[in-house]
């Protein structure tokens, strides 16, 4: 300890799920996609040149970026790539809210608060109510907004209007939309508000609907002045973020929607399925908007107990031993045959 500085020594990082290495596991504990990437990924990095290895790749992700506006009908200057929408995140935090109070709710995206230490911002939690929704009406004259939508983990969306509502109550300060699950909700982006809200930036990820956790690719869609800002915060830290290959590879797959929206709806079926399963034997399920479902397990049997039952049968889900949701479980939605499983371990 005596080495590192003080900053460094308050930090408490942010814990991700168990990455199990031995075979035999059912993994629902990472929100990650149970179908493969689009066919025009296996394509492309077939076909990459390993020759090109040798330069560094588009400082600015131009390809990427091409796509990507292609695909949400806005201007390539106002996209901006990086290495996961975690790094976006990261990034933002440094550029918008360093020094300054940001309101999110209470229960949220555990790295909020670690990039918050991070990066010096103070954090007014504004908490949800017994169903876990977001009263939009909290936030107004903020520093700075930050909001997963939809929620994780609660799993919990806001409508565009309840939106637009947050951003116009904070016209000077950045309103922050990570939209990492919204291709699981029937709720709609708030990509299109960008074009009429300067302080309004929005940010996804190819992890989850374009099956590219391994790649660690994430964007953010926002007004010059916030792409702008993002920038120079990624070229005084890193002015190369994403490699060459990651680059064509989710261009090839935000390029193939028909795939693209196959396969996210086949997870959204097999999660209203699971969804009626786990209602009909005895659990509560709210619904979800995302690609992972949050539910408080039928007692006597504590959450722990489940989780801890699960994890016997190599069952790998989320348990959080924290207020207001130590209740729950978060099980994320893989095959038709992994939910089975799932499902026979949760029958009482």
């Amino acid at each position: 300890m005596k080495f590192l500085t003080k900053k460094t020594q308050t930090l408490t990082p942010y814990v991700a799920g168990i990455q199990p290495q031995e075979p035999g596991w059912i993994k629902l504990n990472t929100n990650e996609n149970p179908y493969p990437p689009s066919p025009k990924v296996a394509e492309t990095i077939a076909n990459f040149s390993l020759d090109n290895l040798r330069l560094y790749p588009s400082g600015d992700s131009t390809q990427l970026k091409n796509a990507i506006a292609v695909r949400y009908g806005v201007n390539p200057r106002n996209v901006f790539c990086g290495n996961g929408s975690d790094e976006v995140l990261a990034l933002a935090y440094q550029a918008f809210f360093s020094g300054k109070t940001v309101q999110t709710p209470d229960i949220s995206y555990g790295f909020y608060p670690v990039w918050a230490n991070m990066y010096d911002v103070t954090t007014q939690e504004i908490p949800v109510d017994e169903n876990f929704t977001i009263d939009t009406t909290s936030y107004k004259g903020a520093e700075g907004v930050i909001i997963a939508n939809p929620n994780a983990p609660t799993a919990q969306a806001l409508t565009l209007a309840e939106v637009e509502e947050i951003v116009k109550n904070n016209p000077q300060a950045v309103v922050l939309i990570d939209e990492a699950y919204i291709d699981f909700s029937t709720e709609k982006s708030a990509v299109p508000l960008t074009e009429k809200y300067e302080n309004l930036l929005v940010v996804q990820t190819f992890s989850k609907s374009y099956a590219l956790a391994g790649m660690r690719v994430g964007f953010a869609i926002g007004s010059l002045a916030l792409i702008d800002g993002l920038g120079r915060m990624k070229d005084a830290f890193n002015s190369y973020p994403l490699d060459a290959i990651a680059q064509r590879a989710a261009s090839a797959a935000i390029s193939d929607a028909p795939y693209w929206d196959e396969t996210r709806k086949k997870v959204m079926t097999t999660r209203e399925n699971v969804r009626k399963a786990l209602q009909d034997q005895g659990h509560k399920v709210p619904e979800s908007h995302t690609n992972f479902i949050f539910f408080k397990p039928k007692e006597p049997k504590t959450a722990r107990e489940w989780y801890e039952h699960l994890l016997e049968n190599k069952i790998l889900v989320r348990y959080w031993d924290k207020p207001r949701i130590g209740d729950y479980l978060r099980v994320s939605i893989g095959t038709d045959q992994e939910m089975e499983a799932f499902l026979q371990c949760m029958k009482p």
